[in-house]
């Protein structure tokens, strides 16, 4: 078999096991609250793996990767975000948004948010966040299905539109299918998929190099100075900001709705806290291997584009039939990550609009509707207005992070605050992100991902009631 056919076999084994994960978990939903959270029944394994998978999926293994290969060391400051985001998740905010998940039956994490709320405040702010979920999600979705898509195209002798369309069709059929049972245990597979791939390739490339020491001699001889400072080229203050602007990163994770899903839906606190190790654990493998792949490629000389690497390395280094596989496995892996999304998305707007259903088979049924709906605007940008991956994907991550994370935060630490201080807070932080984001500098990086998040807290702060939560 050539390498494309051993890649398209193995796409097609993948895609039938997520059909079939897709009708197994059919069985399970019953209502909107199995389809949009399980029931809060899952383990540790899947929900930490699950929730790994949703972190890094297409901007880890294309665009992180592909930035330390072309700017060197300073794009290590995104693995101690990372990981803040992580421990910031888990064991601050996973304890009561767990608990009060169980006790007050959430679905989203938007019923979290506006559990205090009362009257049209409570709608208002439902709605708000709504919106703002399903603005950013189209692109971060888009930004999976582009990932996807540009590397089938190179692969297959098919246009990118045909790759999108193929994919994003069967991930809608078993979402719609199996809802967040299906996108959770398919998304923790994922999350193995990509471990073993972190191992394989990066061995395979450091081993061709000679090992660690060979790479280092390598970079040294060939790379300028400003490869292995942690400001990159930039000096004194302005590297000061760009240094920080990464590692803010991070905080974009006390936001996400995908991932938070995921802390809800966790049946004990025990699990939980497993959980949490696991998605440590995991980190620990995934990005370790990664960052010595991006040494070996560049001290290799890999003629890749920034976002191709992993690919690239993939074909160089492993035996045509591995290659194939781990390609093949990777490519559906960054393709599934969109199911998460999709549920998050759907959700949105089909229960966090305070839309009120008086048979609950309709709710079920307009969240599927929703998400059908998504799906097809997400394809609709994705063909028409293509960016980078890594841009695409921090662009929606900073600003949900920043225009819920603050709120969510002190939720969790007790407060009660006035519904307008939140919804401010909410506005603020997101417009402050978005604005930042499209002003070039190390300033606007720094106030996108840290000030966002200051005036946040500086609104909530002023908005508190005496009353704690």
């Amino acid at each position: 078999m050539t390498t494309p056919q051993i890649i398209l076999a193995t796409l097609i084994l993948y895609k039938v096991v997520l059909l079939g994960v897709g009708f197994w978990a059919s069985r399970r939903v019953k209502s909107e609250e199995d389809f949009f959270l399980g029931g809060q029944g899952l383990g540790a394994w899947t929900a930490g793996l699950s929730y790994a998978a949703s972190t890094s999926s297409a901007w880890v293994l294309l665009g992180f990767t592909g930035m330390v290969f072309t700017q060197g060391v300073v794009g290590l400051w995104l693995v101690p975000g990372i990981f803040m985001g992580y421990i910031m998740t888990w064991f601050v905010i996973g304890p009561r948004l767990n608990a009060e998940t169980s006790e007050r039956g959430h679905i989203t994490v938007i019923d979290f948010i506006k559990q205090d709320l009362e009257g049209r405040w409570r709608r208002w702010i439902g709605i708000v966040c709504a919106l703002l979920i399903l603005f950013c999600f189209v692109f971060y979705i888009s930004s999976q299905f582009q990932a996807a898509g540009n590397a089938l195209s190179e692969i297959f002798d098919m246009s990118a539109t045909e790759s999108i369309l193929v994919g994003a069709l069967i991930i809608v059929i078993y979402c719609l299918l199996g809802g967040f049972w299906a996108a959770s245990i398919t998304d923790a597979l994922q999350a193995l998929v990509m471990m073993i791939a972190c191992i394989i390739v990066p061995i395979a490339a450091v081993s061709h190099m000679g090992g660690i020491g060979p790479i280092m001699d390598a970079l040294h001889a060939n790379e300028s100075q400003s490869f292995f400072s942690f400001t990159g080229q930039a000096i004194g203050l302005t590297g000061l900001g760009i240094a920080m602007g990464l590692f803010g990163t991070g905080l974009g994770a006390l936001g996400q709705p995908q991932l938070l899903n995921r802390i809800m839906a966790v049946k004990t606190q025990a699990e939980r806290r497993k959980g949490a190790f696991i998605t440590i654990g995991w980190g620990l493998v995934i990005y370790t291997g990664l960052v010595f792949l991006a040494f070996a490629g560049r001290a290799a000389q890999l003629e890749t584009g920034d976002e191709a690497l992993f690919f690239a390395a993939a074909k160089a280094y492993l035996p045509a039939v591995l290659a194939g596989v781990v390609t093949a496995a990777v490519l559906s892996a960054v393709m599934s990550t969109v199911d998460s999304l999709l549920l998050a998305a759907a959700s949105a707007i089909s229960h966090d609009m305070g839309i009120t259903y008086s048979d609950p088979k309709k709710a079920l049924l307009y969240g599927r509707l929703a998400m059908i709906a998504v799906a097809v605007i997400a394809v609709v940008i994705t063909l028409v207005a293509p960016a980078s991956i890594f841009k695409r994907v921090l662009f929606s991550w900073v600003a949900l992070g920043a225009a819920f994370g603050p709120v969510i935060l002190t939720r969790c630490f007790g407060w009660r605050v006035k519904p307008q201080a939140m919804m401010l807070a909410i506005l603020v932080g997101f417009f402050t992100a978005v604005i930042s984001y499209n002003i070039d500098g190390a300033l606007a990086d720094v106030v996108e991902k840290w000030g966002s998040w200051v005036l946040g807290l500086i609104i909530l702060t002023l908005g508190r009631s005496k009353k704690s939560a």
